[in-house]
């Protein structure tokens, strides 16, 4: 099979790994291909086989890859960068609005990076002391997250391969949907229920639900229904809380840097750098409160219910394990540091995230022969306005939920479809010329 029909659908999700080895050739073959595909919203990202498309990465290892016939890390970004379609995020974020007036009308704000764990020589590698760094840019009204890498132990085919440092940002951002590749035989859909009951102790779930593919050995599409209308929706209402700062994005911003992480500030762990030319603008509050003050905030916030029950769910864990802690739930919730705070305040109704790695190929690179799996399709309720806004801010008026089907598939390729009007075939792979 060295064609690919993609399903209808709304918005289509590449989640990297355009290429096999980023040549112009390639890459462009590639975004022909997307390019054409009749979806309204088109989401990439690349990945870590897309090695021209990180030119520091390129710069110093190309002629490993490229001796004989050297590739222009510049015309490659630009290929994608200048594309009229496609939203090609560089760890960034965007917000995509479908205007169509046969579309869903539905808002939603994704980020989108390449990075993934440093393994052999490949690009867009990060290590292990610089990944906490790296994935507090995500922002925390982010209702979809697009990486090329999976959260540990979340479709990454139970090897511990996925970064433990995303799974742990994705407990603070809580997004609807966070789509990946990466690890092909990691291919699948897993539900995490977070666990908030004891908000000073992070990064917690109750647990995680498999997918059973209805696409396995038969014609129909590998869907995931996580619609009100299916009868089981995802328990996330996508509140934005109240954040001491805010990220507006463009829909069509630049993207940052690609190393631009290693040079964030210290001292701040939730703010990233950006290029000049970015259009990510992050403007942060000038109130700097204590610790103390903004956990009194909070508590008072969280009412008497809500501590009641708290008390509730501390006596329900082990009495030996909060024996030695001998911590009072006033003094647990002076211990939650303003991140945290800014994290939970606000957003407690993002109790879900729906983990999609949506390998196209069967297998890594080099384990065998080529096999593909089938493209996953993701239907997902998110807030439409009635008429078509001037612009987002207005939004806000007049909301509802509306059904939106994401196409999610690829990791060489990684994509997801949240929809295509007509089926279309994927390119067969081409080789560096």
């Amino acid at each position: 099979m060295d064609r690919l029909k993609l399903p209808k659908g709304d918005v289509l999700v590449h989640a990297g790994d355009l290429t096999n080895q980023g040549s112009l050739s390639e890459l462009r073959k590639s975004l022909d291909w997307i390019e054409t595909a009749d979806f309204e919203a088109k989401i990439v990202v690349a990945g870590n086989h897309d090695i021209t498309l990180d030119a520091d990465f390129y710069n110093e290892h190309g002629r490993y890859f490229h001796n004989q016939h050297p590739q222009d890390p510049s015309a490659c970004h630009d290929l994608l960068s200048n594309s009229p379609s496609i939203t090609y995020l560089n760890h960034q974020a965007a917000t995509i609005l479908l205007r169509s007036p046969t579309g869903p009308h539905t808002f939603f704000k994704v980020f989108g990076s390449p990075y993934s764990p440093a393994h052999g020589f490949w690009a867009f590698g990060y290590p292990p002391d610089k990944a906490t760094k790296l994935w507090a840019a995500i922002p925390l009204d982010s209702d979809i997250v697009v990486t090329h890498t999976p959260p540990k132990n979340h479709c990454d085919n139970g090897t511990g391969k996925g970064c433990e440092a995303l799974r742990r940002a994705l407990w603070r951002v809580r997004p609807s949907m966070a789509v990946c590749g990466h690890i092909h035989e990691g291919r699948g859909v897993q539900r995490i229920r977070w666990n908030l009951r004891l908000p000073y102790v992070q990064y917690m779930e109750e647990g995680s639900g498999l997918w059973t593919d209805p696409g396995i050995g038969n014609k129909k599409q590998s869907t995931v229904d996580l619609t009100s209308k299916g009868g089981n929706p995802i328990d996330n209402n996508g509140s934005r809380g109240r954040q001491s700062y805010s990220n507006q994005v463009s829909f069509s911003g630049s993207p940052m840097s690609p190393h631009s992480f290693s040079q964030a500030d210290a001292e701040e762990a939730s703010s990233m750098p950006t290029d000049e030319s970015s259009s990510v603008s992050r403007e942060t509050s000038p109130t700097e409160q204590s610790s103390r003050s903004t956990s009194q905030s909070f508590r008072s916030r969280l009412g008497r219910k809500s501590r009641s029950a708290f008390i509730r769910g501390l006596a329900e864990r082990s009495a030996a394990q909060f024996e030695e802690q001998r911590i009072s739930s006033g003094e647990d919730f002076s211990r939650l540091d303003e991140h945290d705070v800014e994290a939970l305040s606000g957003r407690m109704g993002r109790k879900e995230t729906c983990v999609i790695n949506a390998a196209i190929m069967a297998a890594s690179w080099g384990q065998g022969p080529k096999r593909f799996n089938k493209p996953i399709v993701v239907d997902i309720d998110l807030p439409v306005w009635e008429d078509a806004p001037v612009s987002f801010d207005s939004c806000s008026s007049g909301i509802k939920d509306s059904d939106i089907s994401l196409a999610t598939s690829f990791t060489r390729n990684s994509a997801a479809n949240l929809g295509v009007r007509k089926p279309l075939e994927y390119p067969a792979d081409s080789k560096d010329a």
